[in-house]
């Protein structure tokens, strides 16, 4: 039996019965708005930084903050097929977080004045971890809340 977020067998245990849609199954809209749900939260983390720094809370400020984390958000859904599985928390969801912050702090380091020092590099993963599973898990949430107001006349 293959596992992926609401598969299980059915009693029989010989088959799959699904209980919310399988991640293939996810629209170009809803996918997108995943996607620029994620996009804002990376700006936001960007925010909350320039804001506990005092670097500058102007678009441009926060732009210059963000743009390598962006970079890497769209390297990540790319790399980990994240756009065929936006849900999963596993390893889509896990992939997206790493692989943004690697690629956003490359980015600092080899092409802004921003620092990356380890401190900062555990901040962002815990925040983006936070920022990026967390809104995973509340939709998916909803998506079952939905599934089963659905089911249950």
């Amino acid at each position: 039996m293959s596992y992926y977020p609401g598969a299980m067998a059915d009693s029989s245990g010989d088959r799959e019965v699904e209980i919310f849609r399988s991640p293939m199954d996810y629209s170009v809209g809803v996918t997108a708005s995943i996607f620029g749900l994620d996009a804002v939260l990376v700006v936001i983390f960007a925010a909350l930084g320039n804001r506990s720094h005092q670097t500058g809370l102007a678009p441009v400020d926060i732009v210059s903050t963000a743009w390598p984390f962006l970079v890497g958000l769209v390297a990540a859904w790319w790399l980990s097929f994240t756009w065929k599985h936006p849900l999963n928390l596993w390893p889509c969801g896990v992939f997206t977080v790493l692989v943004t912050v690697a690629v956003g702090m490359m980015l600092r380091y080899f092409l802004t004045d921003g620092g990356v020092q380890l401190s900062f590099i555990g901040v962002a993963t815990g925040t983006l971890l936070v920022f990026l599973l967390g809104s995973r898990l509340l939709l998916l949430g909803l998506v079952r809340a939905r599934r089963r107001s659905r089911v249950t006349p």
